[in-house]
Order: structure tokens, then sequence, then C-alpha cells
């Protein structure tokens, strides 16, 4: 069972301020989830593979092909600041 108390740490963990009037609404609602999960937990899964992925998929990959660069003055055509044909940042110390 989650508590208010519970309500109110997760929200201090996921840095969201939650009213007052919305804790026992979250309460509800976190309790429903699990709830549902419970019920989950009765279903017999015996002769069911496991799975890892409900999509059949395999990486998909394409040619690696080399293609010209962009020439540097179009590269750099939107920098806010350059330097010997560089981008330049600030220090960070």
């Amino acid at each position: 069972m989650i508590s208010r108390e519970d309500v109110e740490h997760i929200s201090w963990l996921a840095s969201i301020k939650i009213a007052d009037e919305e804790k026992e609404e979250f309460v509800a609602k976190f309790n429903s989830i699990l709830e549902y999960f419970h019920e989950l937990d009765q279903l017999n899964t015996e002769d069911v593979e496991p799975t890892y992925r409900v999509v059949d998929l395999a990486n998909v990959f394409r040619d690696d092909l080399s293609r010209p660069s962009l020439p540097p003055e179009e590269a750099l055509g939107n920098a806010p600041r350059r330097a010997e044909g560089y981008f330049k940042s600030p220090r960070i110390v």
C-alpha cells in the first residue's frame, strides 16, 4: 500500500510539487495501479515463453558511405563565437 508519506517522498525524488489536495488522489491512483499488478501476478504463465521485447526486430544497419563534409564556413555559420576555424566556448574551470 502506498501512503501519503510515500507520495510526498516520490514527489520529492521527482522534484515535482504536489498540492495537498492532490496527494490523496495520487495515493488512490498509485494503489489502483498496484492492485492491477497484483491481479497480473495471479495469471498462470507457466507455459508462456519469456520474451525480451514485444516486437521482433533485429538491428537494421545501413552501409557506411563516405561523403564530403560541410565546408568550415558553412559548419560555423551559426556559431555565436569562433576562433581560427573552430567553435569557441566559454572556459570551464
